[in-house]
């Protein structure tokens, strides 16, 4: 009894690495240490205004221990804790009565951070300390707002789009990359089944309640979901058992009219560009050559814009090689990579070809949406075949013999 109430107390939070935990806590000490350090050398040791206040530890746990947060994102802490700092000096200043004063400062900093979309809990506490922070406080007025609550919530932030960054974290955090977009009101190719973008906007509709996740990212935790749920019920098939071996790739310095040629020779649509040792530095298609070049009188040239372009960004002008048209960095995948990662990279992201790498990041196969769909279709007729098979076998149905139904 004890223990299932102790269960229910307990968040149900998801599993992190000490790696993960070790992080968070260091991000918050370098974040906090910075602040105050910086905040007491800009205002010197003889001054009573505070170098640091007490809600930059609850807006440090938000930016180093869950940055994806939409509560940790930058306008997030700038526009949440001026919002509140303002609002609560307006009420410490109309208000007589300190708990309602405070009460009502609160509430009006939640609603209108909800109604900004600026959301930010220890905001809460900054527009409570704007009430009942003392004299010092009170003294400020409305520079407050700028002095500590501004400057903190900047040298904060600061500190964390560094620390978060320099540790291999994006932040502020990077939204799932969306599907091309080809110009049509259809929905993306990993909508089409499964749940749909609508689904899920209805059910948070229903739900009517803040959740501490990005919409984006709990569309996109639900599709790879799907993903592992599908690579669970279709085995592990992996690259290696369905990529071309025999690939024929073209060096960055070839001139346009080779890859060209080389493609409608061999009838293919892509060709990985590699270099010397044999590593992928990009790949060149069909559609490569349709948008970045054009044709003339004398054969095919790059068009002006990219001319200009590639002008500008490397110092020299391009001499119509593969280099020049080439889609790098490119997307790779490894021959123990299983086909089910390929579905999304090969739906959403629009890409038809992906050259396959060894640990050395040279070149091996490639794997083409022909490969993975006949892949698919030989896998779905093998799940569709055993129930029939096992039906067989156990001989729960049987096939009917002549006799047993004559004419």
């Amino acid at each position: 009894m004890i223990r299932s109430v102790l269960r229910k107390l307990v968040p149900d939070a998801a599993p992190l690495s000490g790696r993960e935990r070790v992080r968070s806590a260091m991000g918050a000490l370098v974040g906090v240490l910075a602040t105050g350090l910086i905040s007491r050398a800009a205002l010197g040791l003889d001054t009573a205004l505070p170098a640091l206040i007490a809600p930059m530890g609850a807006s440090a746990v938000l930016l180093f221990a869950v940055p994806s947060s939409p509560l940790a994102q930058p306008w997030s802490i700038l526009g949440g804790n001026v919002m509140a700092a303002l609002v609560g000096v307006t009420a410490a200043a109309l208000v007589p009565d300190a708990f309602l004063a405070a009460a009502l400062a609160i509430g009006c900093a939640i609603a209108l951070m909800m109604a900004l979309r600026c959301l930010h809990p220890p905001s809460g506490a900054v527009a409570l300390t704007a009430v009942l922070g003392g004299p010092a406080i009170r003294e400020l007025g409305y520079a407050f707002v700028l002095w500590p609550v501004g400057a903190n919530s900047l040298l904060l932030l600061a500190t964390a789009l560094v620390f978060n960054n320099l540790t291999g974290r994006a932040y502020p955090h990077a939204l799932p990359r969306a599907p091309v977009d080809h110009g049509t009101k259809d929905p993306s190719p990993s909508s089409r089944s499964g749940i749909t973008a609508s689904d899920l906007d209805a059910v948070l509709k229903d739900y009517d309640r803040f959740l501490d996740v990005g919409r984006a990212d709990l569309e996109a935790i639900l599709l790879q979901a799907q993903v592992r749920a599908y690579r669970r019920r279709s085995g592990q098939t992996t690259c290696a058992a369905i990529m071309s071996r025999d690939v024929i790739a073209i060096a960055p310095g070839a001139p346009l009219r080779e890859a060209l040629d080389l493609l409608r020779r061999r009838h293919i649509k892509a060709l990985p560009v590699t270099d010397e040792s044999a590593r992928v530095i990009g790949i060149v298609t069909q559609t490569d050559i349709l948008d970045k070049t054009v044709w003339e009188n004398r054969g095919l040239r790059l068009d002006a814009g990219r001319r200009l372009r590639l002008t500008l960004t490397r110092g020299r002008a391009p001499h119509g090689s593969v280099e020049d048209i080439m889609t790098a960095p490119v997307q790779t995948a490894r021959p123990e990579t299983p086909i089910s990662d390929l579905v999304l990279w090969m739906s959403d992201a629009g890409l038809h070809h992906l050259p396959v790498v060894g640990p050395d990041d040279r070149l091996v196969g490639m794997v083409s949406q022909t490969d993975l769909v006949a892949e698919l279709l030989a896998d779905a007729h093998a799940r569709t075949a055993e129930p029939q098979r096992t039906d067989r076998l156990g001989g729960l149905t049987a096939t009917p013999s002549p006799a047993a139904h004559p004419a």
